[in-house]
């Protein structure tokens, strides 16, 4: 398969156990690329300090955290995870909690932690219209002046979801033409757009500057599915040719599915 080919050919053997091996893109000149921990979220969830060590190890450097049953570090408080960070190497970059009556919370965990940027991984409202991504909208420039307050930056990752239509108007486009484009910034879930029947480039040209941070993943070639990077329909090597394009600052790994243990690699 044409993607395949070109993704393996770029990334030199990244692929080992699953999980994308960071110090090897560097034929594919992306900078800052990390980690989504909810690729490794049963690992996390039961040595949440010998994972970010194991991830280290790999070569990462910086990292996504995404609120568990645990709380929004997987049992460990906010110093203490940058702590852990900091004597790994690692950079605690940005972390996905909703937008709730615990926002302040959040927000005050995440300045502790050190994080530069708090995500919301859906939608503060439920419903697939218009009016509701209207609200949604207004719901998220509240929020993000309150992050703005702790020099944090807000931003929104996308579902497949985002890009079904009512009345001709395509979701996602309502939430990115209502909602403040200096306070609310979009992590943009390739795989996920993909699947909903978006072209990523088309929204990195219609509107620049929005897209900070990126989330990759592969799609199985018969399924809405994730799977393990080179396996899927995904042309993950012609998305990284539109970084600057995208102004994209972060780019996270995030694998959902598995064949075998996400961690498992050579010599761990």
């Amino acid at each position: 398969m044409k993607t395949r080919r070109e993704f393996l050919e770029i990334s030199s053997g990244i692929v080992l156990g699953g999980l994308f091996y960071p110090n090897l893109i560097q034929a594919a000149k992306v900078k800052n690329i990390g980690i989504n921990l909810y690729s490794v979220r049963e690992a996390m969830l039961l040595n949440a300090t010998g994972t970010l060590e194991k991830l280290a190890k790999i070569g990462y450097k910086e990292i996504e955290s995404v609120k568990s049953v645990k709380g929004n570090y997987y049992g460990l408080k906010p110093k203490e995870i940058k702590k852990i960070m900091e004597d790994l190497g690692l950079n605690l970059r940005s972390g996905h909690v909703a937008v709730n009556a615990d926002w302040q919370k959040s927000i005050d965990a995440a300045a502790e932690a050190g994080q530069k940027y708090l995500i919301s991984p859906g939608l503060p409202s439920a419903g697939q219209t218009v009016d509701n991504y209207k609200r949604v909208s207004e719901t998220f420039n509240l929020a993000a002046e309150v992050c703005k307050k702790s020099n944090i930056i807000f931003g929104y990752h996308n579902g497949g979801s985002d890009f079904t239509q009512e009345n001709g108007q395509v979701l996602y486009d309502v939430l990115l033409d209502n909602s403040d484009p200096d306070l609310v910034k979009m992590e943009l879930d390739l795989g996920w757009a993909i699947v909903g029947g978006a072209d990523p480039v088309k929204y990195f040209d219609k509107y620049p500057g929005r897209f900070t941070l990126w989330h990759i993943k592969d799609i199985k070639i018969d399924k809405a599915e994730s799977t393990e990077f080179g396996k899927g329909r995904i042309d993950i090597t012609g998305l990284l040719k539109n970084q600057k394009k995208s102004a994209m600052k972060f780019l996270f790994i995030e694998q959902e599915n598995w064949d075998h243990s996400a961690l498992e690699m050579p010599g761990l």
